[in-house]
């Protein structure tokens, strides 16, 4: 199961005035709680259930993710391995330069730094959180045919098992809320808008300004007496108004058995540069541990620019 459940453990603010109305009619059959704003915005002749319908047949995030492959960019990698006592222990630092010739894409890797034991002897990677990123974020070789084309591409998998937890990985970052197989334990308890899961949290729905973007967040928090039976501990979306493109998404997921445990933070920022929305920095704070594997505490930074 071990690997199997990495990929998993791996993915794995607004105010409100006092004066809130909830919308019962939305498609997962559970109260919306909403700001003023927001409510106004109702008011108006907006639809706050084919808002969150949007919100759960989403594509412009994984595109957005999906176009870097199509795209020259230059990427700040910055991964860093912490011991029990919250000491680094080991690290690797670099700028990754991407080139793009129709469509083939290549990748260069410049100002390599490593500290600690991030490589084997062999050269291969000593965590699996540094080989994952690997995969996801580094090319080694000239990559063709690529394509930002989004439609089935989610249903893509690999027989490898890298590439079944590269599925894994996708369908948690880009469709939050699906249900997740191949993990022993969770169940359905990633499937948070479903009816089992969706009665142990409360969703909120405000409107904010975030990075100078009008937005609306839509905040997903587990109640208080069901925080121990939950995966999420936190998924807020920054949707902007003009387009409901994604500009902002924030994660915190945790769980605990006798096989496994696991508490992980994301934040992924994106940007609209052109007429593309594409990402700009994905930081990753997480702590997990497999039974009879060793327990991994990383945090990693992707900063790109365009």
């Amino acid at each position: 199961m071990n690997k199997l459940c990495m990929s998993f453990l791996l993915c794995l603010t607004a105010t409100y005035v006092r004066a809130q109305r909830y919308d019962t009619a939305s498609i997962f059959n559970t109260p919306v709680s909403m700001d003023t704003v927001v409510v106004r915005a109702a008011r108006g002749g907006w639809d706050v259930r084919e808002f969150i319908k949007k919100i759960q047949t989403d594509t412009t995030f994984y595109k957005a993710f999906k176009s870097i492959r199509i795209l020259p960019y230059t990427a700040q990698n910055d991964i860093r391995i912490y011991g029990s006592d919250n000491d680094i222990v080991a690290s690797m630092r670099s700028k990754t330069v991407q080139h793009v010739f129709k469509t083939c894409r290549s990748m260069q890797t410049f100002d390599r730094h490593t500290t600690g034991d991030f490589y084997k002897k062999n050269g291969d990677y000593t965590y699996y959180t540094a080989a994952l990123y690997d995969y996801l974020f580094f090319t080694r070789d000239t990559v063709c045919n690529n394509s930002d084309v989004v439609a089935g591409s989610m249903e893509e998998q690999g027989s490898g098992s890298i590439e079944k937890n590269k599925y894994r990985l996708k369908q948690l970052i880009f469709n939050p809320g699906s249900k997740i197989t191949g993990v022993p334990l969770i169940g359905n308890k990633a499937s948070i808008f479903d009816a089992d899961e969706a009665g142990k949290y409360d969703f909120h729905l405000s409107s904010e300004e975030f990075d100078g973007e009008e937005c609306y967040v839509f905040n997903v928090m587990p109640k208080p007496e069901a925080a121990d039976d939950v995966v999420f501990n936190e998924l807020t979306t920054w949707f902007r108004k003009s387009d409901y493109s994604i500009v902002a998404r924030n994660y915190s997921l945790s769980y605990h058995t006798l096989l496994y445990d696991f508490d992980v933070h994301m934040k992924v920022r994106t940007a609209r540069i052109g007429n593309r929305l594409l990402p700009t920095s994905i930081d990753y704070d997480g702590n997990w541990h497999v039974l009879a594997q060793k327990r991994e505490r990383v945090k990693f930074t992707c900063t790109l620019s365009y």
